[in-house]
């Protein structure tokens, strides 16, 4: 259903009545449903086939309303005045009478949470007056959704409403931050967050290697994620018989993120490209190395999953 009052006005009944939506964040599109309420969010899990051990992220209107949710220390204030509304998730301490339902945060003593900047989260959120969670609207695992069809092809009818207001603008998912350590790269970077910190490109995240499930801390950590339903090969410079290759730069391939090189660009056409990937005659995917810098080290994070070997 096209963006405009119909559509919100609409979500707003889904919701209301304990379904769940999806709708466009300025990173990709995610599923919503009142985070108040347990039988809601447990749709969302169901909807997607997502683990019960993998939180989701909560968003609200403004740093008022995530007050009321989590406790904020200074530096999280801090953060939230400097990059709120935008794509960046503080995981903090959940409040005894934050009035979330227990799924949303899988059992943890924290919760994920965020100011989405988006015209359509936000007017939602609006118009619900509640918080609301919302993880990706695509299956567990699979590639992230960043077109109102990626939702379709990936949820099918699991899914009542889709809000559709074109291409997400960041295409990538919002940065992670607990403390001052990065769970999950995004769109901000160390250098963005922690300017006076002096970090090396080697430092974006002091998570280590990609977590295991008995590890998970926050959305966006499991091992194999935002996977196609195709073996991936990374670092490529040419496609090996059978494969799709999606370029970068000076290595054009099948498709590209960015001709120019561009990490941006690369970030916002990652998810659309993995789609065009997975629906392509080939039997495998290759990628192009793409820079491990700025975005890239994001950009880099997804592809890493994306390749990861389910088991």
């Amino acid at each position: 259903m096209p963006y405009g009052e119909a559509a919100i006005a609409e979500a707003v009944r889904v919701i209301a009545s304990g379904g769940c939506v999806a709708v466009p964040t300025e990173t990709v599109y995610g599923l919503a449903a009142d985070a108040s309420d347990a039988r809601a969010v447990a749709g969302i899990y169901e909807a997607k086939g997502r683990p019960s051990f993998n939180p989701l992220i909560v968003h609200v209107l403004d740093l008022a309303a995530a007050e009321k949710i989590a406790r904020f220390d200074d530096a999280a204030r801090d953060l939230a005045a400097r990059f709120w509304p935008g794509p960046l998730t503080l995981v903090l301490p959940v409040r005894a009478d934050a009035g979330v339902a227990s799924l949303v945060t899988a059992g943890l003593s924290t919760i994920a949470i965020r100011v989405p900047a988006h015209r359509a989260m936000r007017a939602l959120l609006a118009a619900c007056g509640k918080p609301l969670a919302a993880p990706s609207a695509n299956a567990s695992g699979g590639i992230s959704a960043t077109r109102a069809q990626h939702v379709v092809a990936s949820l099918g009818d699991r899914v009542p409403l889709v809000i559709d207001d074109g291409a997400t603008p960041g295409g990538i998912e919002s940065t992670i931050v607990r403390g001052d350590e990065i769970l999950r790269p995004g769109p901000l970077t160390a250098d963005d967050l922690f300017p006076c910190e002096g970090r090396g490109p080697d430092s974006e995240s002091k998570s280590g290697p990609l977590p295991l499930q008995g590890n998970i801390t926050a959305p966006g950590q499991l091992a194999s994620h935002y996977a196609p339903s195709k073996p991936v090969r990374l670092n490529a410079t040419e496609a090996q018989p059978g494969e799709w290759l999606i370029g970068f730069g000076a290595i054009p391939g099948n498709d590209t993120l960015s001709a120019s090189g561009d990490l941006i660009e690369a970030a916002a056409n990652l998810f659309d490209a993995l789609h065009r990937a997975d629906a392509a005659p080939m039997r495998a995917i290759a990628v192009a190395p793409v820079p491990a810098t700025g975005i890239g080290i994001a950009i880099n994070d997804r592809l890493a999953r994306a390749a990861f070997p389910r088991g």
